[in-house]
């Protein structure tokens, strides 16, 4: 490849890390991004539109948008089929892209960890379609108790005591203890919110301190906490448990856990634990030309387990991809990856959040402030950023929350 023109590099998958490979290229090669979606979903306030705290459109920006500075450009598409000796990449539309440089950017999708039932009676956390779907049907049950004056009751399960499965129950919770209570008390009184964990404890990425406050915090705000309960079946309208017990669920939410998509098997690539066989240099093993980034990364972290599958690493291995294709364009020795643990964070609700960076651990209003200035900072678009702040603002003085319409394709 000659030094006189700019590496061409084709990057599959337009999320964090894949934007954040494109954007740290910037002029500095021939950039195009390939997604099946022509925007990019802010993953981490997926929550907040399916309980109705924000609007989808909030979550979403333009790849072609974001792509304009650089001159980078897009293809819809899902990539069916690479030609490793001729460098190229075909897609579902037919169209071959030729590529100096592959980047897989493919991110993850849940994962149901063979768990019967998970697939056609639970709901997802990966899509704007999926936050609709959910928003769709906690509202139509909330419907559906408005007609009774009895003591029917229903209950939505939140399956995974993790930051999005907190962050998911406590948003239920306040939707349900505000809004709903406005429009019909009756009904909103007999929703039964529940977060069902498999471990000793929710969150287990953080101390057992702040792990305990935040079950405190769900518990005050009328969430059952389940610990210790693994999940045998998911059924309509009920879950099984593995301890021979079941519990009533009309809607089930599952945030147990995510897995590398399954889409890049057709790259034919090296697959181990479900990620790219990855070299430390971010190549993928025995493709030199080839590179991982985001939660399809197969690299190690210090602790000797795979990297976190959350928007920090994608962000980190897609700059750091971005400056070894540069360094392989100059003939220049490549680096080895370091992930840097920036800490964790989850809102449990108003006011309720937590906050661990390294030693420094802190709960409350400041972590709730902190929460909300980094998600704001890293949400793409101004117009998102101003329509979140006014959604925000809505929500937190008038204790209300717009978007209660049930808009999916039933």
């Amino acid at each position: 490849m000659s030094l006189s023109r700019k590496p061409r590099v084709v990057i599959l998958g337009g999320g964090f890390g894949g934007m954040a490979t494109a954007q740290a290229l910037g002029k500095k090669a021939d950039v195009t991004v390939v997604d099946r979606h022509n925007y990019q979903t802010f993953l981490p306030l997926l929550y907040q539109v399916s309980t109705a705290g924000l609007a989808a459109d909030h979550v979403a920006y333009p790849i072609r948008g974001a792509l304009q500075k650089t001159g980078g450009k897009f293809r819809m598409g899902s990539p069916i089929s690479v030609d490793h000796r001729n460098k190229t990449v075909k897609l579902d539309s037919s169209e071959v892209l030729e590529f100096d440089h592959l980047v897989v950017a493919m991110g993850s999708v849940t994962a149901d960890f063979g768990t019967p039932g998970v697939e056609e009676f639970a709901l997802g956390m990966k899509t704007i379609h999926e936050a609709l779907q959910i928003r769709a049907e906690v509202m139509r049950r909330f419907e559906d108790l408005c007609r009774f004056e009895d003591d029917t009751r229903f209950a939505v399960t939140v399956v995974g005591g993790g930051p999005t499965g907190v962050e998911m129950a406590g948003a239920l919770a306040e939707l349900v203890r505000g809004p709903l209570m406005n429009d019909q008390a009756h009904a909103a009184r007999h929703i039964d919110i529940r977060l069902i964990e498999a471990g000793p404890r929710i969150l287990p990425m953080f101390s057992e301190s702040l792990s305990a406050k935040s079950q405190k915090a769900l518990e005050k705000l009328g969430v059952k906490v389940m610990t210790n309960t693994a999940v045998k079946e998911v059924e309509w309208r009920k879950i099984d448990l593995k301890d021979g017990s079941s519990v009533p669920s009309e809607v089930t939410i599952w945030a147990a856990g995510v897995k590398g998509n399954p889409a890049m098997e057709a790259l034919t690539l090296p697959i181990v634990g479900g990620r790219l066989e990855t070299e430390e240099t971010g190549q993928v093993k025995n493709y030199p030309h080839i590179w991982a980034v985001g939660d399809v990364v197969g690299i190690k972290g210090a602790n000797g387990r795979p990297l976190p599958m959350v928007a920090p690493v994608a962000m980190q291995t897609g700059r750091f991809v971005a400056d070894q294709i540069l360094r392989v364009h100059h003939k220049q020795p490549l680096r080895k990856f370091k992930y840097k643990d920036k800490g964790s964070m989850a809102t449990i609700g108003r006011h309720k959040a937590i906050v661990e960076v390294k030693k420094i651990r802190y709960s409350g209003v400041l972590a709730w402030f902190t929460w909300l200035f980094l998600h704001l900072f890293y949400l793409m678009g101004g117009r998102n950023r101003i329509g979140t702040i006014a959604d925000w603002f809505w929500n937190y003085f008038t204790f209300d929350r717009g978007n209660r319409h049930i808009m999916d394709s039933m």
